[in-house]
């Protein structure tokens, strides 16, 4: 009978704990943050990362703008002159320092034929690593392309294309990539611009040493 009313007590003592544990609501909160708090600070992260990207992608966009912009109000170029130019333009995208700007400039001459031909004039680049020279992609007297509607009959073209390897502070660097696993993947993307101007000083702008 003792062991009877004993297992009777413990099943009462039990049950009441167990009703105690059901209403207990301390500890709810710090289990839903560590819950959440990855994905608060995940969203956070690639929030950040993505306002960078877009910013760093309008730069390089202005950064072809204004090359072309300054160049063409020059009647004439020199190496001294396109080259400061050219390194003016990846100052543009200051403070972002993890990759350097890529630019290629292309003086672009149309014929005055009935079906006008375009040839490069001269062509000049930085590349990514700052270094500059002419571009053996590009060689005065190689034909070229540019859009139907600017294709007028004895016009001249400035041509400037700006590329930028961008690379996000998340996943930039070697530990990153493989602490990130699969999102090391994004580590290298892509961003460019190209703007055509028509000279503004001549009908023409000449660089013999280009």
């Amino acid at each position: 009978m003792s062991s009877f009313n004993g297992i009777c007590t413990f099943a009462r003592s039990f049950g009441a704990t167990a009703k105690r544990l059901a209403r207990s609501r301390q500890g709810v909160a710090a289990v839903e943050f560590a819950l959440i708090a990855p994905i608060l600070l995940t969203l956070y992260f690639v929030t950040l990362e993505v306002s960078h990207a877009i910013e760093t992608n309008k730069k390089v966009g202005r950064a072809a703008s204004m090359i072309a912009d300054l160049i063409t109000q020059q009647p004439k170029m020199t190496t001294g002159i396109m080259d400061p130019i050219m390194q003016i333009g990846e100052a543009t995208l200051q403070p972002y320092n993890r990759s350097r700007l890529a630019v290629h400039v292309t003086g672009i001459q149309i014929s005055n034929d009935e079906t006008p031909t375009v040839t490069v004039a001269w062509s000049r680049r930085m590349t990514d690593t700052g270094s500059t020279g002419s571009d053996p992609a590009e060689k005065a007297g190689d034909p070229t392309t540019v859009p139907d509607e600017l294709k007028i009959p004895g016009t001249f073209l400035v041509r400037v294309q700006t590329t930028l390897d961008y690379r996000p502070i998340i996943a930039w660097s070697a530990d990153a990539k493989q602490t990130l696993g699969l999102m090391g993947a994004f580590d290298n993307i892509n961003m460019s611009e190209q703007y055509y101007l028509r000279p503004r000083m001549s009908n023409a702008i000449s660089c013999d040493d280009c």
